[in-house]
């Protein structure tokens, strides 16, 4: 069972090693905005 807990967070890393959960279904109106200026600001720190 490890063995596949270990494969569903493999899954879930993105390339710069953050481990994300979000569910678009279950999102609000401040979940969207904030997903948007965490986005822009990774934009930012990649630029510099």
């Amino acid at each position: 069972m490890k063995k596949d807990n270990n494969q569903a967070n493999k899954n879930s890393v993105i390339p710069d090693g953050r481990d994300i959960e979000f569910s678009e279904e279950l999102a609000d109106q401040e979940d969207k905005m904030a997903q948007e200026r965490s986005r822009e600001a990774d934009a930012r720190a990649k630029n510099q």
